[in-house]
């Protein structure tokens, strides 16, 4: 079973969730296809690291790239992350055998998330954007950095029970 990163809702306006989430690892490639980042990615949990050691699943899988917020849009998503275990710290986390990988570190922050089933269309999820950033205008809260696309379940899922999400990282909350 996939761990998901645990969060706190701290206040909902419709259908958006604000959250606060701990601060996490991320293990992220750029740039290439979809199918070649999350394959660098799973491989590096799957011990393709230096001490060959697994590292557990968790949800979400992240993609997504930073664009100017005048545009509602998620476009090329070329950065992909996988959230790492919480237990691990950045001097305990395996170092990648691939440089294509990079291991940052996010603090704690606020995200704004708006939920989704199916599968993650490109153009389902520029309506989810189009309507978290609405409701965020309506709210007057500022946006930090994103959208993202957050998803929670394998690639073997069935789309109708796929768990999707768009978020962005807020403040003002």
């Amino acid at each position: 079973m996939t761990v998901t990163i645990p969060y706190t809702v701290i206040r909902k306006a419709g259908d958006v969730e604000f959250r606060k989430y701990p601060a996490i690892l991320l293990a992220s490639v750029s740039g290439g296809a979809e199918d070649e980042r999350f394959s660098l990615l799973f491989h590096y949990i799957a011990g393709q690291n230096r001490t060959r050691t697994e590292i557990p699943m968790t949800a979400p899988v992240i993609t997504g790239e930073k664009i100017p917020m005048t545009s509602p849009v998620i476009s090329g998503m070329k950065v992909m992350s996988f959230v790492m275990p919480l237990e691990y710290t950045l001097a305990s986390l395996p170092e990648p055998l691939d440089s294509r990988i990079s291991v940052r570190k996010v603090p704690e922050r606020t995200i704004a998330a708006i939920r989704f089933s199916g599968t993650a269309e490109e153009k389902t999820v520029r309506e989810m954007t189009t309507r978290l950033l609405s409701v965020l205008e309506q709210e007057k809260i500022s946006v930090i950095e994103g959208p993202f696309l957050m998803r929670y379940n394998s690639p073997w899922t069935p789309g109708f029970l796929r768990r999707n999400e768009v978020g962005v990282e807020v403040s003002g909350i």
